[in-house]
């Protein structure tokens, strides 16, 4: 319990930093929060810097992604130390020779550390709860989890903005295919609280995107491509 406990706070922590807030103040010395979107994400960060949007793409990720491995270092006690001690001649034999409840375990461990780290880029403690959508998390964190689900994940996206020219319809339905997905894939661990947490964590990012949803239903919502000068109501906010 310890060690769950520990990973959900630091899992926090981490997701809550907000690296496109900083990196606007530190590199434009402007608050990204009020122009465009007013979201902390890369898309509304790459508006004053393309450069600056795809490093908070890239940062937003990795701490999800530091996320899931603090998991694994907190319990070490079930992965780690166990697979030195019992399959130091090969790490991956490791893990298909660890007992099954000791991998539901750590599986479980990161799908946890995966949900807080999207509720500390969704509600940031150093930003009065006021973050982002969690989607650049969400597919760093996942992606140490279920990496064939993220990637079927990232494929449905392409294909729905592709046709359909909406990015955020594409991140919508790409994230709620992920525990579907995950499920499919097995790539779950047979925990079954993990995939509980991976879609709780899927629900809040689609939840983020209440707005965007309501645009669509409207059909207010800006395409993909669209011209420059379109409405700012009507422009997708991601991630």
């Amino acid at each position: 319990m310890p060690s769950f406990l520990l990973t959900a706070v630091l899992s926090y922590l981490l997701g809550s930093i907000p690296f496109g807030y900083l990196l606007v103040r530190i590199f434009r010395g402007e608050d990204v929060r009020q122009s465009g979107s007013g979201n902390i994400g890369a898309t509304n960060v790459s508006r004053k810097s393309p450069v600056l949007g795809v490093v908070t793409l890239l940062l937003d990720a990795l701490k999800g992604s530091a996320a899931g491995l603090a998991a694994l270092v907190f319990l070490r006690g079930e992965f780690i130390s166990w697979a030195y001690a019992n399959a130091p001649w090969y790490p991956d034999h490791a893990w298909t020779a660890m007992p099954d409840a000791a991998q539901a375990r750590v599986v479980t461990g990161m799908a946890l550390a995966a949900l807080f780290a999207i509720l500390g880029h969704i509600f940031p403690i150093w930003l009065r709860f006021r973050g982002g959508k969690g989607v650049a998390t969400g597919l760093g964190a996942f992606a140490l989890i279920a990496p064939k689900a993220v990637l079927a994940a990232v494929c449905i996206f392409v294909v729905v903005v592709l046709v359909f020219r909406y990015v955020s319809l594409g991140s919508i339905i790409a994230v709620a295919a992920f525990p579907i997905l995950a499920w499919l894939l097995h790539e779950y661990g047979n925990a079954w609280l993990a995939l509980a947490f991976m879609s709780l964590a899927s629900l809040l990012i689609v939840a983020r995107h209440h707005q965007n949803i309501r645009r669509l239903l409207a059909g207010t919502e800006r395409r993909f491509g669209f011209r420059r000068g379109a409405k700012p109501g009507s422009e997708p906010e991601k991630p």
